[in-house]
Order: C-alpha cells, then structure tokens, then sequence
C-alpha cells in the first residue's frame, strides 16, 4: 500500500513537471523577450536637450516708481529677484529647455529625431549612453513630417538596423526605447494597433499606432520590431491628461527616410501636390452618387493655379484610387500624393455620374503657404430673394464671386427654417454651388433641380464656407 502510495505521488509530481513546463513554454510563446534587442540597440539612442534664449520686455505699471533696493540682505535679493536686475523696466533674458529623444542612423554621426524636439533651439546637446556629450549641428528639418536631422563631430558610433514599417502587422510586438521625463534609456513594448492612421495636424504621415507607453521625453526615439529593426519614430500620444494613455503615433521609417535624404542632398522637402480639397464620402453622400458604400476622396474644389487646374478631374470626382492604389477614405490620399516626385504622371480613378473612368495628371510641387479658400463673401448690394426647401436664397453678385474666386455662379444663403435643409447641415452663410452635379446660379435654377428629383432619396450639394468647400448630402422630403 505504501509503495502504492509512493508511486501515485511520483505520477502526481510528474504530471505536475509537466504542467509547469508546459506552462512555461505557453508564456515564452506568447511573451517575447526583450533583453537581447535591448542590449544589441540601446547604445545608439540619445537623449536630446535643447536651450533656446528669449528675451522679455519688463515694464511697471504707469504712475508706479521702483523703490531703492538695498544692496545687501534678504530683502534686497528679494526685491531684485520680484522687479528684476533693471527696477522692473528694460529687458530680460530667460532660458527655456526642452527635452527629447533620438537615434544615429549612421557612424560618422548622423542622427533623427522630432522636428518639434530641436524647433528654435540655440543649441542641441546630445548625450550618448556611455556619457559622452556633443553639441550637435541642425542639418535641415521639416515641419509638415515631424523630421529633424542633426550631426555629430564624431566617428565609429552605434547605430540602428533600418526596417520596413510596410510588413509591420496588426497586433505585432513592438518596443521603444527613449528618456521620458528625463529618464534615460527607458524600455517599454507594446503591439502595433493601426496602420495609416491620419492626425488633424498632420496630412502626409500614416501614422502608427501603438498602444507602446509614450510619454513627454518620448519624442524623436526609435520604434523596434522584435528583429530589431526601427519601424518608426515615436512622435506623438493622445492624451487628456498630459500622460500615456495607450495611444502613441509613431512616424513611419519609409516616410522618414525620403525625409532624411532630401534634407542630406537639399537642405529641404519637395512633395508633390494634386492642388485639390477632398473631403470624406459619408453614407448619405455615398447614396446620393449611387455608390454601394462609401470609400474614396470627394473633391471638393480645384485650386486656383494647382496642377490639377485645366485638367479633366472635376469638382464632384470621387477619386477611387491613385497611381494603382486604393483610396478607401480621403485621408489615405495626401501621403499618397505628397511621396510622388514632383514632375510624375500618375494615373486617378475616379467615379463621376455613377461610372468610373481613369485620368492622368502631373504632380506638382505642394507650396511652402497654401490658402485654401478667400475669406467670407462681403456685404453687397441686394438680389432677389426666394425660398426653397426653408431656404431663403439670392445669387451672388459679380463682385461677390470675383472675392471669393467661384467661376460658375453660387447661392447665398441668407436664412434656414426647420426642415431637410437645416437637418442636412445647411448654415446661414453658405454658398450652394452645385445640386446633384450641377452649378446653380439663379434661385430657379435650384428650384429646376430641386422639382426633378425624386423624393425620399439623397441628393449632394456643394457648399462654400469660410472654412473651405464641404459636400453635403439632402434628402428630397416626400411633401415638397
């Protein structure tokens, strides 16, 4: 019984081993290690500081005279340090400092980090893991990228493996190293959450996301895959309270690297440019142009003096794919249009009236100052008035149309009752150009288009704001 007993606790032990071991290996699967990748790369990210000198003016407040500052004692340090070394008048020099992260790309001592890490500096320190320090030169940076490049005076130094952020999969491990809130050389990992993804600040980067710990101090600092390669530049966090909140954009290295070489060869970055303004396809607006669902980039409007003028792409395009690629939101399109070369014929597929066709353009050079739009129409004198739909309208006038640059006539909409109208955003101020395709000029003609359309469907009209040109799309109530 005994030796029985023996041998079921061995079995039971056995068993257990095996779980363990199971257990183990389970968790090395599915939980990478990080310490080779570490060892083998921390050595070529940097800590980043900057020092930027600005001067303030200090004046005291009319009819207020600065009392006598004794030379020595508490109060005489107190009163100075409160009104300044000049009796609270003249000027004052101050010393803000930044700081950030980067990584050598090459050892004679290139180096990438954030363009707005090293924006203004005076000087830019970088300080290598082993302690060395240097004062590094600016080569060129690009606001519109988020890319700076700098120099080091100095030879043989570590550098990063280069990757191609276009394998990068969805849920893939990934890791950062950089100095968050001074810390150098902080590791943290993470999974990649998005590919493509577009900032309201930023038009022609598709950003990764990570839900990688990214906090200030962060900036500029590599993005690994677990080979080891740098995917991207850790640029940006969403945030509402300052801190990491587990979404961290990071700068892809294909968009990078173009930006790295034209600032080596040139000093600064040429994009192309199409000279359109695109808005998004939403499912109304996708109904109203007969499409299944929506996708694709909607123009809005063709810039004066762009590449695209004189062309055959019209106002009212939906362009479905560029040189061969997909559109599937407007988003997708300016990076695609701003890493074309400058000079390039490229091909556009567009749907226009419900049928696709494909046209060919020449990309242009995006210009450093781009106004999309003149300012609001100017008072003028009156027209006759009418209303459609709850919509008060009158034509524009000549000089209206001159100030805001319209060649093909617009409705002023001077007042929106409760109804499809006002449900399908229309705003006092507006101006109607176009209705299901085609450019209104007088009230009658809006109210032609307005009779011809069959009620309970969706229809498109483009509209002027002060902001730029927006699709809209309305429905044709059924008791109009």
């Amino acid at each position: 019984m005994k030796s029985r007993n023996i041998v079921v606790v061995k079995l039971a032990f056995f068993v257990l081993l095996l779980f363990l071991v199971s257990l183990s290996t389970h968790a090395r699967y599915n939980l990478p290690d990080f310490t080779e990748l570490v060892e083998e790369n921390a050595g070529a990210v940097v800590n980043i500081s900057t020092s930027k000198q600005t001067q303030v003016k200090r004046r005291l407040p009319p009819g207020m005279e600065m009392p006598d500052i004794p030379e020595e004692g508490p109060f005489g340090d107190l009163l100075r340090k409160f009104f300044g070394e000049h009796g609270g008048n003249g000027d004052e020099h101050f010393t803000s400092r930044s700081l950030g992260s980067g990584f050598i790309i090459s050892n004679d001592g290139y180096v990438i980090t954030n363009h707005h890490v090293v924006k203004g500096a005076d000087e830019i320190i970088i300080k290598l893991s082993d302690r060395r320090e240097f004062i590094a030169e600016l080569v060129g940076s690009d606001p519109r990228s988020d890319i700076a490049l700098l120099k080091l005076d100095a030879k043989n130094l570590p550098t990063v493996k280069i990757g191609n952020s276009d394998k990068v999969k969805l849920g893939q491990w990934v890791l950062a190293i950089g100095s968050p809130f001074g810390f150098d050389a902080s590791v943290t990992a993470g999974i990649v959450s998005a590919k493509g993804r577009s900032l309201p600040s930023e038009n022609y980067v598709p950003f990764i996301q990570t839900d990688v710990a990214i906090n200030p101090g962060n900036s500029g600092g590599p993005l690994f895959d677990l080979d080891g390669n740098v995917i991207g530049i850790n640029s940006q966090i969403y945030t509402r309270s300052g801190g990491f909140m587990g979404l961290s954009f990071a700068i892809p290295m294909e968009v990078a690297m173009d930006v790295v070489d034209q600032l080596k060869t040139h000093g600064f970055v040429s994009r192309g440019w199409l000279g359109v303004y695109i808005q998004e396809v939403t499912r109304e607006l996708a109904e109203s142009f007969g499409m299944e669902k929506p996708t694709g980039a909607l123009v809005a409007k063709i810039l004066p003096g762009s590449p695209a003028e004189g062309t055959e792409i019209e106002v009212g395009d939906i362009i479905l794919s560029f040189d061969g690629k997909e559109i599937s939101n407007s988003a997708s399109l300016p990076p695609l249009v701003g890493g074309t070369r400058v000079g390039e014929v490229v091909k556009l597929k567009v749907m226009r009236n419900g049928k696709t066709k494909t046209l060919k353009l020449k990309i242009g050079q995006l210009p450093d100052k781009n106004q999309l739009m003149a300012g609001a129409a100017p008072e003028s004198e009156e027209k006759a008035e009418d209303t459609v739909l709850g919509l008060t309208l009158r034509a524009l006038t000549e000089e209206e149309l001159k100030t805001m640059e319209l060649d093909n006539g617009g409705l002023l909409v001077l007042d929106v009752q409760t109804g499809s109208a006002k449900s399908a955003g229309i705003h006092q101020g507006d101006v109607i150009q176009i209705i299901n395709g085609e450019y209104v000029e007088s009230v009658d003609d809006f109210k032609k288009q307005v009779e011809s359309l069959p009620a309970g469907k969706f229809v498109s009209l483009l509209v002027q704001r002060s902001h730029g040109p927006e699709f809209l799309a309305m429905r044709i109530p059924e008791n109009e």
